[in-house]
């Protein structure tokens, strides 16, 4: 009912900068919350931000400060501003739309390399 698409990814050097994008298209006035996942080689998948329809946004301790996640409603996208990014930011990120506690959808993910 909801396809997500992410793009923005690359290639980028300690202390740069990045925006993502994520794109959803079909029932997407279904969608509550939106969010944007990373997950590294052989690590979990982790939660990096989440944004309400309203706008009200909440992050993960490594990216408070550094990310800024914003939606906009008009064109079905969210965004996800990075900056000072780290080696450790390394990872593919992944947006999700959610719908309620036992629906969720999942883009194909975009990969972020954080390289001098």
């Amino acid at each position: 009912q909801v396809q997500l698409v992410e793009s923005g990814g690359g290639l980028v050097q300690p202390g740069g900068s990045l925006r993502l994008s994520c794109a959803a298209s079909g029932s997407t006035s279904i969608i509550n919350i939106m969010a944007w996942y990373r997950q590294a080689p052989g690590k979990e998948r982790e939660l990096v931000a989440h944004i309400t329809t309203g706008g009200r946004a909440t992050y993960s301790e490594s990216a408070k400060g550094r990310f800024t996640i914003s939606r906009d409603n008009a064109k079905n996208t969210v965004y996800l501003q990075m900056n000072s990014l780290k080696s450790d930011d390394t990872a593919v990120y992944y947006c999700k739309a959610v719908r309620d506690l036992t629906l969720a959808y999942w883009g194909q993910g975009t990969q972020v390399t954080v390289s001098s």
